[in-house]
């Protein structure tokens, strides 16, 4: 007998792993065989990165109702639809995004403006404002279908103006920022504790709990300060004082020890709090004072807005060349924050709108069918692959600015080019160049203390 050898080929690598998926092609990658390959690809990849523009229509909707600027906004924890507003009015909206109407809305919530909003267990909502006061909210309907009155179910006093709350991931406890920080139990009228830094004299301007160590705290203060406080012992455990006062914080879902600043200087810095002495990545192209900040639910991705007019969407570890959205009609952007499935990006401005973005500007709304999942995946693939060339990386890169924060950004670049060169001449010609210079990150952060 002869023994024949034969090729054999598994059935299932030529056929779709799942139902409704494209053929598997085989190709042959002899660059012999097709010698014009890399530049038919690069041609992909050209029309890819135009295709992205040219589809580019990051606007969705916008919801009306306040008559005042926006100041804070605020997602329900385990809903993709349901956010609440409060405005300079005193009024707070319950906002459902997907048909774009009020579910709820609370006329003169507070005398002044609403400076806190967040979520309590069930269908609740806290909110606290100017007039001193903190207010627990049912938002849940009632068995003929209609909402409840719009009588608070709780309400807790305070001493003083308050800027921020925010519940605990799990305990019917919350925090307050005013003049000090303040725990509080929703069982209980008065503040459980309060917390403050041995030598502060701030005002708590925002607060944020770790999503993950749900007894940490963290806030920032008019007084140019970042500090983390632990409210098992009722103490302010560590503190960093930066050369610009901090407007925002948020902390990262997906990494406990990194917290995100919104900064005065026009920056966002992420800190890992186990080393605060310098921020581990500067993010900057803002052209006024960033006012808010807010992590994607995936925490590969934050939102910030800021007091020129534009809200931007970085990528994590990318200091440069964040997605940029902006209108005509626009003003200062106070609060933003992404949709709990990190499709969409919701803002608050000074013109009392509270608008609907994508969060990936080209992104198709509606059913998308494996076909053009599969085509969609591969021009991602195309302009990863070819984003350092340089017509690819221009079409990627380059964003339509209006023309007044084009202008100040020019001139930005104009100043820091200038303060660049002042300190190569000085470190040159006098006694400050026996020093070596001090690293860009080594510069924000003044001091630290424990």
């Amino acid at each position: 007998m002869v023994k024949i050898s034969v090729l054999q080929h598994a059935p299932s690598t030529h056929l779709p792993s799942r139902p409704g998926d494209p053929v598997p092609t085989s190709r042959n990658l002899d660059p012999l065989m097709h010698p014009f390959s890399r530049a038919r690809e690069r041609t992909r990849a050209l029309n890819a990165a135009k295709m992205d523009r040219l589809f580019a229509k990051p606007f969705v909707g916008s919801m009306e109702g306040h008559i005042d600027a926006v100041e804070v906004l605020c997602k329900k924890p385990g809903s993709l639809n349901t956010v609440a507003s409060g405005s300079w009015d005193g009024g707070i909206i319950v906002h459902d995004i997907a048909q774009r109407r009020p579910l709820r809305q609370l006329q003169g919530a507070h005398k002044g403006k609403v400076s806190g909003l967040c979520f309590a267990e069930g269908d609740r909502l806290l909110s606290c404002g100017v007039d001193s006061n903190i207010k627990l909210w049912n938002l849940a309907a009632d068995g003929d279908g209609s909402t409840s009155s719009e009588t608070p179910l709780n309400i807790f006093p305070g001493k003083s103006p308050f800027n921020s709350i925010d519940h605990h991931r799990s305990g019917p406890i919350f925090a307050t920022a005013s003049n000090t920080v303040q725990i509080w139990d929703e069982t209980k009228s008065a503040a459980v504790s309060n917390i403050t830094f041995p030598t502060s004299t701030e005002t708590i301007t925002a607060l944020r709990f770790n999503l993950s160590e749900t007894s940490v705290l963290g806030s920032i203060g008019s007084d140019r300060t970042f500090t983390l406080y632990d409210i098992r012992t009722g103490k302010a455990e560590r503190r960093v004082v930066m050369q610009m006062r901090s407007n925002s914080l948020a902390w990262s879902p997906t990494f406990p020890t990194t917290v995100l600043l919104a900064s005065e200087d026009h920056n966002l810095y992420t800190f890992d709090v186990r080393q605060l002495s310098a921020p581990s990545q500067i993010y900057k192209a803002h052209v006024a004072a960033v006012m808010s900040c807010d992590w994607s639910p995936t925490g590969l991705e934050f939102v910030s807005g800021g007091w020129d007019r534009t809200v931007r969407i970085w990528k994590e570890g990318h200091g440069h060349g964040p997605e940029v959205y902006h209108t005509k009609r626009m003003q200062r952007v106070s609060s933003s924050i992404f949709t709990n499935d990190a499709r969409f990006v919701l803002t608050g401005s000074d013109d009392g709108n509270v608008r609907i973005w994508k969060a990936k500007a080209s992104e198709k709304l509606g059913i998308v069918t494996a076909r053009e999942r599969a085509a969609i995946e591969y021009r991602d693939s195309l302009k990863d692959r070819w984003k350092w060339d340089s017509e690819v990386g221009k079409i990627s890169r380059s964003r339509h600015l209006p023309k007044p924060v084009y202008q100040a950004g020019k001139l930005k670049n104009t100043m820091l080019d200038a303060r660049r060169v002042k300190e190569e001449r000085r470190r040159k010609h006098t006694r400050a160049g026996e020093n070596k210079p001090k690293a860009e990150r080594k510069k924000y952060v003044l001091a630290e203390q424990s």
